[in-house]
Order: structure tokens, then sequence, then C-alpha cells
């Protein structure tokens, strides 16, 4: 059966751990600390084998590709749901607009209707200022023709079962991630 790590890359490691302990030792930690560092040095890597060994891992080079792949993943999960709540802010708004549009249509029907007269501007100016910031936030998205709320509804819903989805996943991964780290 293979080891997870062979005596050789041990030997490497502890060699880069006795090179970095005589490095304190000669800085003037002393004897306890050279103590200390040894056993602290061997417990550490032994961690790290009985990690690796737990979770199946046959060399480092095949723990490094799981990690990548891990962090490439929850780093894609993490701008899918970034993504996802910025369409759903947009959406929100967007519904507010439309919704403010059609309730105010009629108002600005009427003012447009009085020539534009100020005596009616003053009556209904709320809802004219709403009417005419709903245009411009239209004119702004570039809309030749206003979705329905129903449309915007359904992609709301699938867009947040989605974000829901990967959430869940993105969360998971979190864990796993800062356990392997």
């Amino acid at each position: 059966k293979e080891e997870v790590i062979n005596a050789g890359e041990c030997n490497d490691i502890l060699k880069e751990e006795t090179s970095d302990i005589e490095k304190m030792i000669n800085s003037g930690k002393g004897a306890a600390y050279e103590n200390w560092a040894k056993k602290f040095s061997a417990k550490q890597i032994a961690k790290s084998i009985i990690f690796l060994k737990e979770h199946h891992f046959s060399n480092y080079d095949e723990f490094a590709k799981n990690v990548n792949e891990k962090q490439a993943r929850y780093t894609k999960l993490s701008s899918s749901i970034k993504s996802a709540e910025k369409r759903l802010s947009e959406i929100a708004v967007l519904k507010k607009h439309i919704i403010n549009y059609s309730k105010t249509k009629d108002i600005y029907v009427g003012y447009r209707k009085s020539g534009y007269s100020k005596k009616y501007l003053a009556e209904h100016e709320a809802d004219i200022l709403i009417h005419k910031a709903a245009k411009k936030a239209f004119d702004e998205l570039r809309l030749n023709k206003l979705p329905t709320i129903k449309m915007l509804n359904s992609e709301y819903a699938k867009l947040l079962s989605e974000k829901k989805e990967n959430y869940a996943e993105y969360v998971n991964l979190k864990k796993e991630v800062r356990e392997i780290l």
C-alpha cells in the first residue's frame, strides 16, 4: 500500500523545520525554545499526515489539486451568488418603477391634456414626479417594451431558488476549504 508521504518528503520537511529552528536559536531563543519548536513541528507534521490519510489522499500533489478545485468552485459560486443578488435588486427596482408608472399614468395623461397646467401640476405634483422618475429609469435602462410584472416575478423566483441552492453548496465548500487550509 502506498504511503501518503514517503520518508524522503518527511525528511525534507524536517530539514526545513530544523533550519527554521536553528535560525531562531541563533537569534538567542535558547535550548527550551529549541525543544518546544521541535515538538511543535513534529506534532504539526503528524497532524498533516493524519489529515491526508483520513481524507484518502495518496500524495501531496493530489491534495493540492483537490484544494485548488474546491477553491475554484468556491470562487465560482461566490461570484454566481453576487451576480444573482445584483440582478434580484435590479428586478425589485424595476418592478417598483413599473408599478409606480402604471399607477400614475392616468394622472400624467391628464397633466398633458391640461396643456401642462401649473394648477394641475400643483394638485398632482407628487404623482407626476413619481411618473417622471419611472420614465427616466426606463430610459436609462433603454427599455423599448416594459416587461410584465408576471415575467419579472418568475425571473425573480428562479434566481432566488438558484441562489439558495448555490448558497447551500457555498457554505459547505467554505467549511471544507477552511478545514483544509
